[in-house]
């Protein structure tokens, strides 16, 4: 069973994952989710899993502000320190409402509703997944960003995508970087670079840098699943990914 966090206190989700890992240990968590832009994007392209826990304050809003931009199928399990917005969860797709600090018992409870629906949820999805799939195959191939125009001074410099070592996020403003260790200033959030610039070459490792593959130098493995990785173009500490985003990482690089 694939699950998907959506908390932004990396001490909140770490316990969760471990509780749900003790009372199911085939449960999957695929990724946590820190906002809701976040959410909405990757809800947005596609994602799927069988189940979600899901905190309401995040760091950009509350998440009840998800469902009002992307629809959701997957049941809802709201873990939450507030417990004043229970009716209004309950005006989607939620099996449970749990209080933090949630206890293994009630968790558990919450599990065994969600296995209770499971025949008809696990239908609704699959035929989710089919539709999703028939409707990639017939849209056209998506479009990349394949070059910025930069501006340093009173000129503008045009620089290929495929130039591009990695993007930083630094002081609220996003950098692109060059190889040879030059920087130019870029006008889009890091959200929206990592929405335009093609996964398959440029990989987000944590809320401050979106990589490119050929800028990996390193990978490390470090404390508690995290990784530790190094860039050609950063002679400086490695950047730190998460536990969550570590398999992930994995994945990209070993595609």
């Amino acid at each position: 069973m694939k699950v998907i966090i959506i908390e932004d206190e990396e001490l909140a989700a770490e316990r969760l994952t471990g509780m749900l890992m003790q009372l199911d240990p085939s449960l999957e968590v695929i990724d946590v989710i820190e906002s809701v832009d976040d959410a909405v994007r990757r809800f947005s392209g596609g994602i799927q899993p069988d189940l979600v826990f899901m905190d309401i304050r995040l760091a950009d809003g509350e998440s009840f502000e998800i469902f009002d931009q992307v629809k959701i199928n997957t049941p809802v399990i709201f873990v939450t320190a507030h417990d004043e917005h229970a009716i209004r969860a309950f005006q989607v797709n939620t099996i449970d409402y749990l209080l933090k600090p949630v206890e293994a018992a009630a968790l558990e409870k919450a599990l065994a509703k969600f296995h209770a629906y499971a025949p008809v949820t696990s239908n609704i999805i699959a035929l989710l997944k089919s539709l999703n799939a028939d409707s990639m195959a017939a849209e056209p191939r998506r479009n990349f960003k394949a070059r910025f125009l930069v501006r340093s001074g009173d000129k503008f410099i045009p620089v290929s995508t495929n130039d591009v070592s990695y993007f930083s996020f630094e002081n609220k403003l996003s950098f692109l970087h060059l190889a040879n260790g030059t920087r130019y200033m870029a006008d889009q959030t890091m959200d929206e670079l990592e929405a335009a610039l093609d996964p398959g070459l440029f990989f987000r490792l944590n809320r401050q840098y979106i990589v490119s593959f050929e800028a990996v130098k390193t990978v490390h493995n470090f404390f508690n699943g995290k990784l530790k990785v190094y860039l050609h173009a950063l002679p400086e500490d490695g950047i730190m990914v998460s536990r969550y985003r570590a398999n992930l990482l994995k994945e990209w690089l070993n595609r």
